[in-house]
């Protein structure tokens, strides 16, 4: 009989050892050591970590009298206000789980996302009042969620959809209410839809321990200080605002609210209230750095930038060291809680010429500090690929920083999870250096200014169209976006259109960011079993871009 070892007595989890890892738990620890500190800036609105705290109860409480509880989903269809930061605290503390929706998306996904994540609650900002009216008519009246409006002094005038307005529904709630940490650090937080590679959205759910680390993560990658002040140049839709909601409390730091990207608003702000940090995608600090100096004015000291989505060009990177604003790469998806590997700056670069410090930060990088690992597989062997900078293979994740997996999809879960790691589908190789560089995507994803589109929705609409007998959507090269979707269109024998004509076809139909920015007429390249060519049609967008 095998001994039990001394560690194995006595030695059990309790209340005392053992407390479930929630982000939530960053939020009464600022308000009770930084109470005074202002945690909110929108407008003239200046909100304490104290009184956001006290906020975050009330909307608890209030949501709780609605029927929100574990397993719950609260929708949020809202730009970055002090009530999308406080959706962050508040839904979760309820037992809820918090959908954000992206409020660039069209009435039918909206509809889908709704029903298919059984919002029981929705809260809406006056601005998406009228898609968000044709998506919940979309929705079959038993499944419609209570609607809450999210009255803003930024927002333009519209009807009211719901039935109470957030201000409302804060006055039924308790600043004082009490709330529980899950009972399970495994227990959903966040739900968030991405395209992925079909037209139908997939829910990914996060859990609370990865929401936990994720936010410790931008701490530690970052170097963030205390009291940091963040710009919210980066979408709080978008992968829970890649956990800075969360992040912020943990270092008692002060956010700069603001509804869309002005990139003459943003210099201002920075100027105004001292702003140090900023995240967003490449296209986001292009409007920055092409601003006119005059309308800049110098910083006078260095604001630190986090960025992701397309790989940044070069000149993006330089740009933004000329304009005073420091850039450090990160890589991610939706299903790793946003930014999990991180291209980590070595002192010896300081020394290298600014193209080459560019080139060097333009990579993917290595995996966050509290993320397991980030490889490179060989596809059909799933073992590492060598470190030549050559031999492609798909990146992938394992780690505390992984989703749950899909929502009601086991298929594409466990397609996503095979052989123990999480794949993304993007390809790349690693340099000498163990540094991932992309090569290319696996999934035909296009990312169009930090915005996932999936070609085969586009495909989807144009095959709609009378006059179009085939269809392909693949990345066109573009200076401002990153990338936008260019299709390629083969007209049925006879039939005549004019790209206009397909354009406004397509905008009838998408949003107003997955509609082609360029449309070809040709004979589509295709495979002697008649499959299409993708790979033929990615070079002559790249030429065509290099063209012009």
């Amino acid at each position: 009989m095998t001994r039990a070892s001394p560690y194995q007595i006595g030695l059990d989890k309790n209340a005392a050892n053992h407390v479930p890892l929630s982000p939530l738990s960053f939020l009464g620890r600022a308000a009770a050591v930084f109470p005074d500190r202002v945690a909110l800036i929108h407008g003239e609105l200046r909100q304490t970590w104290r009184e956001t705290e006290a906020r975050c109860r009330r909307l608890a409480s209030a949501l709780a009298k609605h029927g929100v509880g574990p397993g719950v989903t609260v929708a949020a269809m809202l730009p970055n206000t002090p009530a999308m930061f406080e959706t962050h605290y508040g839904v979760p503390m309820a037992g809820g789980v918090l959908n954000t929706l992206n409020t660039r998306l069209d009435a039918e996904a909206l509809a889908f996302m709704l029903e298919h994540g059984e919002a029981r609650v929705l809260l809406v900002d006056p601005e998406f009042a009228a898609v968000v009216g044709r998506a919940l008519q979309a929705v079959e009246p038993r499944h419609r969620p209570l609607v809450i409006d999210v009255l803003d002094s930024g927002a333009p005038e519209a009807p009211r959809l719901g039935t109470l307005t957030y201000d409302e529904l804060l006055a039924e709630g308790d600043p004082q209410g009490a709330w529980q940490l899950p009972a399970d650090e495994w227990d959903a937080i966040a739900l968030n839809y991405t395209s992925g590679t079909t037209g139908n959205p997939k829910g990914v759910v996060t859990h609370h321990r990865g929401a936990y680390l994720n936010a410790a993560n931008n701490v530690i990658a970052w170097q963030l200080p205390d009291h940091p002040v963040y710009l919210w140049t980066l979408p709080m839709f978008h992968c829970n605002g890649w956990c800075f909601p969360w992040t912020m409390a943990l270092v008692g730091g002060t956010s700069v609210c603001l509804r869309r990207v002005d990139p003459t608003l943003v210099w201002q702000l920075m100027h105004e209230h001292g702003v140090t940090h900023l995240c967003g995608a490449p296209i986001v600090y292009g409007m920055l750095i092409n601003e006119p100096v005059s309308a800049r004015g110098p910083l006078g000291r260095v604001v630190r930038g986090l960025i992701a989505g397309a790989p940044p060009p070069a000149a993006v990177i330089e740009g933004c060291e000329a304009a005073g604003i420091a850039i450090t790469h990160v890589y991610g998806l939706t299903e790793v809680y946003g930014p999990a590997a991180v291209c980590v700056q070595q002192e010896h670069w300081a020394g290298l010429p600014a193209a080459e410090r560019a080139r060097l930060n333009g990579r993917q990088g290595v995996s966050y500090p509290l993320q397991e690992a980030v490889t490179v597989l060989d596809p059909d062997t799933l073992e590492p690929v060598p470190a030549d900078g050559e031999t492609m293979g798909e990146i992938c994740f394992r780690g505390n920083v992984v989703m749950k997996g899909y929502l009601k999809n086991s298929l594409a879960t466990e397609e996503a999870f095979a052989g123990g790691w999480f794949h993304t589908g993007d390809l790349a190789v690693v340099q000498a250096d163990g540094y991932i560089k992309i090569r290319d995507r696996s999934k035909d994803v296009i990312i169009s200014g930090g915005e996932n589109i999936s070609s085969v929705e586009v495909e989807d609409v144009l095959h709609r169209h009378p006059a179009v007998l085939i269809a392909s959507v693949v990345a066109l090269p573009d200076a401002k976006w990153g990338e936008v979707p260019c299709a390629y269109v083969e007209l049925k024998p006879g039939v005549a259109v004019t790209e206009e004509e397909v354009v406004e076809f397509c905008r009838s139909q998408l949003a107003r960011f997955k509609v082609p920015k360029r449309v070809v007429f040709t004979e589509l390249p295709k495979t002697s079993t008649g499959k299409i060519q993708k790979f033929v049609l990615r070079e002559r967008a790249k030429s065509a871009s290099a063209i012009e």
